[in-house]
């Protein structure tokens, strides 16, 4: 077996490199989503804080 055959996956290659693509995407999706709602969340607190750090500065 060469490069050439394996690379073509014995007339295949679309639907198993298509399929290892897509499952690449999804792992890669499933790791900065997490990571991106993360650092979203983190902005929305901080924001929070900030906001009742200056009602409180406010009201005493």
């Amino acid at each position: 077996m060469n490069w050439s055959e394996f690379f073509h996956m014995g007339g295949y290659a679309f639907f198993v490199w298509t399929s290892y693509a897509l499952t690449l995407l999804v792992i890669v999706a499933n790791i900065i989503s997490p990571v991106m709602q993360r650092k979203k969340i983190i902005k929305r607190i901080k924001r929070a804080i900030k906001r009742e750090k200056l009602q409180q500065a406010a009201n005493g």
